[in-house]
């Protein structure tokens, strides 16, 4: 033993929770960002009101 009474695993699944959180958060930000994009989009399109959702 090291002599360190605490031990390791509770700060290393702290660890992987966290970049998991971190992970989740972006890939959130990033569908949100696509939608507002796909929206945008959508609204300056040309070809909407022709009949045709997608090309």
């Amino acid at each position: 033993m090291s002599g360190w009474p605490y031990p390791h695993w509770p700060y290393i699944v702290a660890a992987y929770a966290l970049a998991v959180v971190v992970l989740a958060g972006f890939s959130l930000a990033a569908f949100l960002r696509l939608r507002r994009a796909r929206a945008r989009l959508a609204a300056i399109d040309p070809r909407r009101g022709r009949g045709q959702d997608r090309p």
